[in-house]
């Protein structure tokens, strides 16, 4: 592995992200209509490999129930204002009105209510009713004070994620959170992450996870890099993270670990390159948030943006590309990558000449930085 020399006394691998690179068509090609583009994670069968982010500017109950009436897998945040309100539109409206000088601190006013049981029963309750499958996520800070709560509402995959987590944090003051033993003795299957790197992943893979993913979620609300100094570029990490997955798979003696790309997948391109490098699926942010029926009415922001102690994310203006509909099946009315996602996936399989998403895994990439 190649290592550039920062300076005499540090060394470091030169990493890819979605913009470094290209996919490279085969000598084969096939008709778009003859492609799957489906995705199955322990018992759950999906029609497209999408995920929502658990964010209040992606999901609400009522687009939850949308995205997986389209086939997709919504995720609730747990965390969010529809756990500690009874209505939050107002609330809702009002991020998407606020002074950008003002929208931290008014944001962590609202999400410093506590998170309320009777909600989270309730929202779960909501999808379960739909007939939907039934996600929710926590952070790992807040999984042993609710988790009870989530299991006991009936949900379907249980999904553990933040900035990043790790199977051995440590910590001198409170019980950090036994991954290992807390998915082993869970009934449902669990995602679990943000990952960035082989080692991580694989410590995550062997706590029993059903999948993990990658990245630092936040996307375009993130300021993650500016903020704290940590950034991964998203093709090499999840590059990494498959290597993980195949030597688990050895390990393991055949249990597969799913990957799912998780934050700066903004455009169909980015979707494309994603499962080209080796995710399963991908956790979708503010490619949903651009939805004229989403919650954040054009805005996005995620758990970030509102930290009470040390903020690393902002809300941003994503602006409404279509309703979600378009915005995964289209038809395209721009030429941005913004719409159509999923018929963007498929014309990419067809023309490439791959029949389904793990056949496109083994598609050829090459180095080819993008020249705005």
């Amino acid at each position: 592995m190649n290592e550039i020399e920062i300076g005499r006394g540090k060394r470091g691998r030169r990493a890819y992200s979605f913009e470094d690179i290209a996919v490279v068509p085969s000598r084969r090609t096939r008709d778009p209509e003859e492609v799957s583009v489906s995705w199955q994670i322990d018992a759950y069968h999906f029609d497209i490999p999408v995920i929502s982010a658990p964010m209040d500017s992606v999901m609400s109950p009522s687009s939850a129930i949308a995205l997986g009436r389209l086939g997709g897998l919504p995720v609730l945040d747990l965390e969010g204002l529809w756990t500690r309100y009874d209505d939050p539109e107002p609330l809702l409206a009002e991020i998407a009105a606020l002074d950008p000088a003002l929208a931290t601190s008014r944001m962590q006013e609202m999400y410093s209510e506590p998170i309320q049981a009777e909600l989270v029963a309730a929202r779960l309750k909501e999808l379960r009713e739909a007939g939907v499958t039934v996600a929710g996520a926590l952070s790992p800070q807040r999984t042993q004070q609710h988790w009870k709560t989530v299991v006991d509402a009936g949900v379907d995959l249980f999904v553990i994620r933040g900035t990043t987590v790790s199977a051995e944090h440590v910590s001198g003051q409170a019980e950090p959170l036994n991954l290992k033993r807390f998915i082993y003795e869970l009934d449902v299957p669990v995602i679990v992450g943000g990952a960035a790197s082989y080692t991580a992943a694989l410590h995550l893979m062997r706590t029993g996870a059903a999948g993990v993913l990658v990245g630092f979620g936040g996307g375009a609300a993130s300021t993650t890099r500016r903020t704290l100094g940590i950034q991964v570029p998203m093709a090499s990490a999840i590059a990494d993270v498959a290597a993980a997955r195949r030597d688990y798979l050895d390990e393991s003696g055949g249990r597969y670990v799913h990957v799912i790309a998780d934050g700066g997948v903004g455009t169909s391109g980015d979707l494309v390159k994603a499962v080209a490098v080796g995710a399963d699926a991908v956790m979708l942010g503010a490619a949903l948030a651009r939805a004229t029926d989403a919650p954040g009415r054009g805005f996005h922001w995620g758990p970030e943006a509102h930290h009470g102690q040390l903020p690393r994310g902002e809300r941003v203006e994503v602006g409404a590309a279509a309703p979600l509909q378009e915005v995964l099946f289209g038809p395209s009315r721009t030429a941005n990558g913004t719409t159509n996602l999923i018929g963007a996936l498929r014309r990419a399989m067809a023309t490439t000449g791959y029949s389904d998403v793990k056949e496109f895994q083994r598609v050829e990439v090459v180095v080819a930085p993008y020249q705005a």
